[in-house]
């Protein structure tokens, strides 16, 4: 990651500061963004921070355009940040469907393009998006996950064959359960909950947001250079077929 520049969406906690973390750590220069003020615990040498809504118009811009002045390039976009909503959908309202697509597809949509645009000239560049392994099974109470995460896929899969004349790379990762707090905005024992439902898989147990941010650096640095549109599984075997 030395000499790098990354941008990091959902910073804050879980999955996306263990990412932002891991990559500074190995040299890199990031951008951390959150909605949550609570990404400024991040800004030290080397990561500077911006509390931004992922959905709104101009936050890819923005997230673009202050790597490029503060560190000079952009190499690295991480599309992390995501929502999760539980409800059947003849309950759901159209707010709250909307609510659910735009920070997981819309933004990253928006987001990829933007960086995309920066890296065609150094015609070189890493897209990684934290996708689920919900991109291929589905599961009563969150269709609107469900939805989002095939749909983020799909959008890895064609913005790959879009950009890899540029030199530049997209990938997925299908993530299975991990411990962090995507649940919380709707129940007090979300991280409880995550563990225990991921004792359902093979490897018997959830994740920690550090193995994640492992295969992101991974696909991010060049030693992934043959990797191109693949959402690359890491759910603990959730996914494997039983025969």
């Amino acid at each position: 990651m030395g000499g790098k520049v990354a941008i990091v969406t959902g910073a804050a906690s879980g999955i996306g500061r263990a990412i932002t973390e891991l990559l500074h750590a190995r040299g890199a220069k990031v951008v951390a963004e959150d909605i949550h003020p609570a990404v400024k615990e991040l800004e030290r040498d080397g990561i500077v921070t911006l509390v931004a809504d992922v959905t709104v118009d101009g936050t890819a811009e923005q997230a673009v355009a202050l790597a490029l002045s503060t560190f000079g390039t952009l190499d690295i976009l991480v599309n992390n940040a995501g929502r999760i909503l539980y409800k059947n959908m003849v309950d759901m309202t159209r707010e709250e469907w909307d609510w659910q697509m735009q920070t997981n597809v819309t933004g990253a949509f928006m987001h990829s393009r933007e960086a995309q645009k920066a890296m065609m000239a150094n015609r070189s560049g890493a897209i990684v998006n934290i996708a689920s392994y919900a991109s291929y099974f589905a599961f009563p109470g969150i269709a609107a996950y469900t939805a989002s995460k095939g749909a983020l896929a799909q959008l890895t899969r064609t913005q790959a064959l879009e950009a890899i004349e540029y030199g530049i790379r997209v990938n997925a990762i299908g993530v299975g359960d991990v411990v962090t707090n995507i649940l919380n905005h709707f129940r007090d024992d979300g991280r409880e909950f995550l563990a225990e439902h991921g004792k359902s898989a093979p490897i018997g147990r959830a994740a920690d947001p550090l193995e994640i941010a492992e295969v992101v650096a991974f696909l991010a640095s060049d030693r992934a250079s043959f990797i191109v549109g693949a959402v690359v599984m890491a759910d603990g075997g959730m996914t494997v077929p039983v025969g």
